[in-house]
């Protein structure tokens, strides 16, 4: 079996681009990375997506010339391009293919005028606990507890907008002060606006073949995708913390690492501000009830000893859905390879991706993927 690596990743610009369909900010990335890889076929396909049309990724992939390959749509939520990622690097292991793309595509801008419908057929959206609610009510929790503030909430907010004022590819960037964050219009109490990420299109793409050592690869150390536990009141923690600390262990494990304090940078699943905050803490990168603190403290800003989201995370760069978790992928073989710019980690060697799938029907999340890279 192949030690795999990332040869090549590419982005589309992020934001509500209605004038733009899924071939046109497919091909933006899918080019960028077949390039960076210096590369013009691969053997397969796995492409992420969730609001996408039955038989999206075939009809994209033709306009770019990718035809006569297996090409393997899924959908597990707000980590389908990390699932595809995840697929995309198991068939390479396993030696079942030699080259292999991954594609995350999302255009939610002409799907939805406004957050995400709920989904009728799951009893609790059906009931209006829409994921804004759900977060919500993490929140609400760690208030409750004192595990958090409002202003260490809204300083989640204020670091990753200043995170994304370096990244040209952002939706959205800005010099946000907490009484600003927290002044913002109310969504679902107690997250105001600037607290939730944005409806949002794009793509995002990576090439995976076995590492050969080049000295622009980044290895894969360790991958790993679980799906949610049944959750209800007698979880000790609030949704999602489980699936991810549990999911993180896996990848750890197989990516040889005792600890995550290892990692140099990481990109996590920040839809709202709290998710960024429960997500540290079930990675183990803070202290259960200590998020809120380190935010607040700069821990985790750039220059800090444990930085989180340097591309913006979804807060910022924008959140489509099924490009999401590629885009944080992306985010992170920039850092480890030292491309990032202004927003760049110094000296950066091992990086971690975290993308958690919502959803509520009775489980702690619909999925999970977390993926621990290794620079050149």
């Amino acid at each position: 079996m192949s030690r795999v690596a990332v040869h090549g990743v590419g982005t589309s610009h992020f934001g509500r681009r209605p004038d733009r369909d899924l071939v046109g900010l497919a091909h933006d990335a899918v080019r960028e990375a077949l390039a960076d890889a210096a590369v013009d076929a691969v053997d397969a396909v796995w492409v992420g997506t969730v609001f996408g049309p039955p038989g999206v990724a075939q009809r994209t992939l033709r306009a770019l010339g990718i035809t006569g390959v297996p090409v393997i749509t899924v959908e597990n939520a707000c980590a389908s391009g990390t699932t595809a990622f995840a697929e995309a690097h198991e068939a390479v292991r396993t030696g079942r293919y030699g080259r292999v793309l991954a594609l995350g595509i999302e255009q939610m801008s002409t799907t939805f005028s406004g957050a995400i419908t709920p989904e009728p057929t799951d009893p609790e959206q059906r009931s209006g606990l829409a994921l804004p609610t759900l977060y919500a009510m993490s929140a609400a929790r760690y208030l409750h507890l004192g595990a958090v503030t409002p202003a260490q909430l809204a300083a989640v907010s204020v670091k990753n907008h200043a995170h994304a004022l370096h990244n040209p590819r952002a939706q959205y960037a800005g010099s946000y002060t907490v009484d600003e964050v927290l002044g913002s219009t109310m969504i679902s109490d107690p997250l105001t606006l600037l607290q939730c990420c944005p409806t949002s299109d794009g793509a995002a793409a990576a090439v995976l073949a076995p590492a050969s050592g080049g000295d622009r690869e980044v290895v894969v150390r360790g991958v790993a995708l679980r799906s949610g536990a049944p959750w209800n009141e007698t979880s000790p923690h609030v949704w999602g913390y489980d699936i991810v600390r549990d999911t993180a262990a896996d990848a750890l494990a197989a990516a040889g690492l005792d600890t995550v304090v290892d990692v140099d940078v990481v990109e996590v699943h920040d839809a709202f501000t709290i998710g960024e905050i429960v997500t540290t803490e079930a990675l183990g990168l803070v202290a259960e009830g200590e998020g809120g603190k380190v935010a607040e403290a700069g821990v985790t800003a750039l220059g800090g000893r444990h930085p989180v989201n340097p591309s913006g995370g979804l807060l910022s760069r924008g959140h489509p859905l099924g490009a999401t978790g590629l885009a944080q992928v992306a985010e992170i073989v920039w850092q480890l390879r030292g491309e990032a710019g202004g927003r760049q980690v110094g000296s950066a060697r091992i990086g971690l991706v975290e993308t958690m799938g919502g959803g509520v029907s009775v489980l702690d999340g619909n999925a999970c993927v977390v993926a621990v890279l290794e620079g050149p």
